[in-house]
């Protein structure tokens, strides 16, 4: 289904206060709309709570979990693509994603089943993801959106302290943050910020890791959920997972990656007939021709320091529960 054929789909859906499942990729060429999802299992998900998942299935668990991450000379030539368009100025932020190939005996229904996470989704023999970052709610009137940037590992001295006076990490945020209300403002009014840089804690295979978190929220007027697909597609592609501005840092991220993120960094949502809650598709693994790869990236400013951003990329391969 083209990602217009999605719009109008949950333009209709939502008018009628019709339950819905939702998905796009991140290059907006395709997708998928489930209506009535919660009578299907073709694809599973997790939105806050609100699960088709059958209970009490047994899945086999896995034993084997081997990262072979991409050389440290082949991010260097995508960190230096982006770099160079920072120094031109042609972005302020950016991020950078690279595939961590896997060893690995898991089954992407396994991992869907073991994860624990707010959102999760599984498309059967193509990928699951497990995110931790809301895209966007609606309720009442009010749509928020939940920018994450900014992640340290847990059992590094004062972490919290460490991550939150980060020059560079509180640089990344503040652009973020300003990048999303400016969205925001596109289809909303009198924009805010509830909260500013709140600590998340998150539970993984490699061990507990903190991320960085601000809500931004704004006021909708009339029907919105007649317009809903309108909306939703008026902010795409994620402000957290692009950068800013937006049209010259996609320009250079597929200068930089030189393949198609696909589902990858994408949203997927749910409509329960009276609010909307999606998430980005990050916390990623795809299978291609047999094989599986990990998905992750982050942000990249004039400040970033290569050999740090190359290990926060890897840091972020891991499995959604505490042991395998």
């Amino acid at each position: 289904m083209t990602a217009n054929e999605i719009k109008e789909r949950m333009n209709l859906s939502g008018g009628r206060r019709e339950p819905f499942l939702f998905g796009v990729d991140f290059e907006l060429t395709k997708g998928f709309f489930i209506p009535s999802p919660l009578q299907q299992q073709d694809i599973l998900f997790e939105v806050g709570g609100v699960t088709n998942v059958p209970e009490n299935k047994n899945v086999p668990r896995g034993g084997v979990f081997e990262r072979h991450p991409v050389s440290r000379e082949e991010y260097e030539r995508k960190f230096n693509v982006v770099r160079q368009g920072l120094m031109r100025g042609d972005s302020f932020l950016l991020n950078l994603t690279v595939a961590t190939a896997l060893e690995t005996d898991w089954t992407l229904e396994g991992i869907f089943y073991r994860a624990r996470s707010p959102y999760r989704l599984l498309v059967p023999d193509e990928f699951v993801c497990f995110s931790p970052e809301i895209f966007v709610r609606i309720k009442d009137g009010v749509i928020s959106s939940f920018p994450m940037k900014g992640t340290i590992d847990a059992r590094v001295l004062d972490a919290e302290r460490v991550i939150l006076e980060d020059y560079k990490e509180r640089a990344e945020h503040y652009t973020i943050v300003d990048l999303i209300r400016n969205d925001l403002n596109r289809v909303a009014e009198r924009v805010r910020v509830p909260r500013f840089r709140y600590i998340d804690r998150l539970g993984t295979s490699n061990g507990e890791i903190l991320q960085v978190s601000s809500e931004v929220a704004g006021d909708l007027t009339g029907d919105c959920f007649s317009r809903l697909g309108d909306i939703v597609f008026g902010l795409l592609p994620a402000g957290s997972i692009s950068g800013a501005p937006k049209p010259s840092t996609l320009n250079i991220i597929a200068r930089a990656e030189k393949e198609p993120r696909g589902y990858y960094t994408g949203v997927f949502g749910y409509f329960d007939g009276e609010g909307f809650d999606s998430a980005v598709m990050i916390r990623f693994i795809e299978q291609r021709d047999g094989k599986f790869y990990f998905r992750s990236g982050g942000g990249i400013t004039i400040n970033s320091d290569r050999e740090a951003e190359y290990k926060e990329v890897l840091e972020k391969v891991y499995l959604p529960f505490c042991d395998n």
